[in-house]
């Protein structure tokens, strides 16, 4: 079987029998992880679909037209997807913000302030 790569980089970690769901910085990690969107409608546009068809000028343009629309949709659900898995981490952040301002009070009140 022949394989292709992107960069050198993605082959010579091939060669190392390297596992890419492991590597951080590839994309079967990122979706393994949660990171990106996996599941999505919007993927099956992009199968490949070993049919011939004649050409058709019209066809052609919606072919086009559709692919674009398909596109900023899926722009949109991903966009959609990443601050909501910001959000919970926000969330995190600020109740722990909470609670350390509330362990230290001492130092933001005033000796004085009655």
């Amino acid at each position: 079987k022949i394989f292709r790569f992107c960069k050198s980089k993605c082959h010579r970690n091939f060669k190392k029998k390297r596992n890419p769901r492991k590597m951080r910085w590839t994309k079967a990690f990122r979706k393994a992880a949660g990171k990106e969107l996996t599941v999505d409608n919007s993927f099956e546009f992009e199968k490949r679909r070993n049919e011939p068809v004649k050409y058709q000028r019209e066809l052609w343009n919606k072919t086009v037209d559709a692919m674009k629309r398909v596109e900023e949709i899926k722009q949109k659900r991903q966009a959609r997807f990443i601050t909501n898995r910001l959000k919970k981490s926000k969330e995190l952040q600020k109740a722990e913000d909470i609670k350390e301002v509330k362990q230290n009070i001492h130092l933001l009140r005033a000796p004085h302030a009655g």
